[in-house]
């Protein structure tokens, strides 16, 4: 696997598990953001940065942003992101 798919496969990882706390466990802690370290499927030492900002309006939708890079190379890392709808909304 490439270390641009490794980056990938990890932000996916770490995305689909935000998403799937759901939009009410993801609003009490909405804005926020946190950086730590951890390991890509493939053993790559990185840093994992996740942010949960209100995508239009507090209260609405939730915007999850995930960067993955390795502790130097800010820059080349891999950004995803996903909405999560209110609820009722949906």
């Amino acid at each position: 696997m490439s270390a641009i798919d490794d980056l990938e496969a990890a932000a996916r990882e770490e995305l689909e598990q935000a998403a799937a706390l759901g939009w009410k466990a993801l609003a009490a802690h909405t804005p926020w953001g946190d950086t730590f370290e951890g390991f890509t499927p493939e053993g790559r030492e990185v840093c994992f940065e996740r942010n949960y900002l209100w995508e239009h309006e507090a209260g609405g939708d939730i915007r999850v942003e995930v960067n993955v890079y390795e502790p130097r190379a800010h820059e080349e890392g891999v950004s995803l992101s996903r909405t999560i709808v209110h609820e009722t909304a949906a």
